[in-house]
């Protein structure tokens, strides 16, 4: 149609002013049809000039990207198009693109939606090419929300898949107490039957007391096993969002640094330098740094009586670090303290529902950490030596679209040095 266009066009000298107008409507309908395919597509369409200005957007575009001002407002045409995105994460990017002349590039981002659940998104941005030279830039948008969901429901389906045997041993660890509560239930039934068919008096207190206790004792095991079930098998309710986790973990300290130098507590911490994004909920992931800091700082506090309000800084010799760094598209998070540590049968048991070495602890807290670093499809580990120190290690997974966006960076080696001496530190 377009070598159409171009014949017509030479000649157009030469045409009548009927054949002028069929050949203006043919381009006035070829233009409509254009029109309503790029307003038809899914997929979000911004077409910017080398300059980065908008030329064209279609509907699916300004209904997935939060727009500043409308692309069809007048004031849009002379501002860049990150400029007009208010979203940080998604306007650094695109500026990014703009001043480092990448092309051929894309990344995901997380949204909200005006019902306030969260979109996820993928933008590309790609060259426009005519007659071989750089004629402006296409910008894509595309909604990956349902696949996202579909991932996390399945990683969920995984785990639940999993109940099967806990179900199966739960069964079977019902099934003792169950029966002891039934045999001394019936022994208490049988003698007082025989004391009514017999004098009307009924058996010794004790007779009944000896029964009853195991009975009330049975209950209480009984409840607890379900509830140690139930906590087991309860899902996470996890908002999960491209969130940078850099931030995330200065935030979180940020929070417990005061608490830890109220005791004279040092606190260390170093972010890799690659800027991450992982997919967390920045509620969860807070909780999981406060539950084992919390930890720690009894710990702590249990080796060094001299940690304390009214003692000299310098007679405190705790320490609580926090260190990150990647390796093999993974990002790994080291949280270590010099306290009192904790024995093999401990580490064995530190993440089961209900297990706790503290007089007043739940021991709920380190089986939340342990179920929202699944819920991120991660992995979290603890070494310790009892009497000197801990070492818990955090493993998430980088997204596919961040993996791609990653470089090299000079100061990786260091990073993990500094994660082999922190697990000498815990051998020590």
């Amino acid at each position: 149609m377009s070598e159409y266009f171009r014949r017509v066009s030479e000649k157009v000298s030469k045409l009548s002013e009927e054949q002028v107008k069929d050949f203006l409507d043919t381009v006035a309908g070829e233009n409509d049809m254009l029109d309503s395919i790029f307003e038809s597509l899914s997929t979000g369409l911004i077409i910017i000039d080398n300059e980065w200005k908008l030329i064209f957007t279609n509907k699916a575009a300004e209904r997935y990207l939060p727009f500043s001002i409308r692309p069809e407002d007048s004031h849009a045409e002379n501002i860049p198009l990150w400029q007009l995105i208010d979203d940080k994460e998604i306007a650094k990017f695109l500026k990014e693109c703009d001043v480092n002349n990448r092309l051929n590039v894309s990344n995901e981002f997380t949204t909200s939606t005006p019902g306030g659940s969260v979109r996820f998104i993928t933008i590309a941005v790609l060259p426009l090419v005519k007659q071989q030279q750089m004629a402006g830039l296409i910008v894509t948008v595309g909604d990956v929300t349902e696949k996202r969901n579909q991932e996390i429901l399945l990683h969920r389906m995984e785990n639940l898949a999993g109940l099967t045997n806990l179900a199966a041993g739960m069964a079977h660890e019902i099934k003792n107490p169950l029966g002891a509560i039934s045999i001394h239930a019936q022994l208490i039934q049988k003698a007082v039957k025989k004391a009514r068919e017999g004098n009307g008096m009924l058996p010794e207190e004790k007779f009944l007391e000896k029964h009853l206790d195991v009975v009330t004792e049975e209950i209480d095991n009984l409840n607890k096993k379900v509830m140690d079930f139930l906590m087991a098998v309860r899902p996470i309710n996890a908002r999960l969002e491209l969130i940078d986790i850099g931030k995330q973990i200065q935030d979180a300290v940020s929070f417990i640094t005061p608490e830890f130098h109220n005791y004279h507590i040092m606190v260390h911490v170093r972010i890799c330098k690659d800027s991450v994004r992982l997919l967390i909920d920045q509620k969860l992931f807070k909780e999981v740094i406060i539950n084992i800091a919390q930890n720690a700082l009894a710990a702590i506090q249990e080796r060094y009586p001299d940690c304390g309000k009214d003692s000299a800084s310098e007679k405190c010799q705790g320490m609580f670090e926090i260190l990150t760094f990647l390796k093999d598209d993974k990002y790994i998070i080291t949280i270590s303290d010099n306290g009192t540590g904790m024995s093999e049968e401990t580490v064995s048991h530190i993440f089961e529902p209900y297990f706790t070495t503290k007089a007043n602890g739940t021991g709920l807290g380190m089986t939340m950490v342990y179920k929202i670093i699944k819920e991120f499809k991660g992995d979290i580990q603890v070494r310790s030596v009892q009497g000197e120190s801990s070492l818990f290690t955090i493993i998430l997974p980088v997204p596919q679209t961040d993996k791609k966006l990653l470089t090299e960076n000079i100061k990786r080696k260091t990073d993990e040095d500094s994660y082999k001496l922190t697990e000498k530190m815990a051998r020590k």
